[in-house]
């Protein structure tokens, strides 16, 4: 598992990320959050963000 990181500068807030893994993402005032430091699907979701606003470690 990896631990996602969210760019809040480059973040648009589309959602991506929280509806292909709610248990890691949440959108707190149209800013994605990590709310799980172990995420399963983070490359996936990484390669899925329209401004590749998340990067795993």
């Amino acid at each position: 598992m990896a631990r996602p990181v969210v760019d809040q500068e480059a973040c648009i807030g589309c959602g991506t990320c929280e509806s292909m893994d709610p248990d890691c993402f949440k959108l707190v005032d149209d800013k994605s959050q990590v709310i799980c430091d172990d995420c399963a699907t983070c490359d996936e979701i990484a390669e899925a963000c329209p401004v590749q606003a998340i990067t795993c470690e």
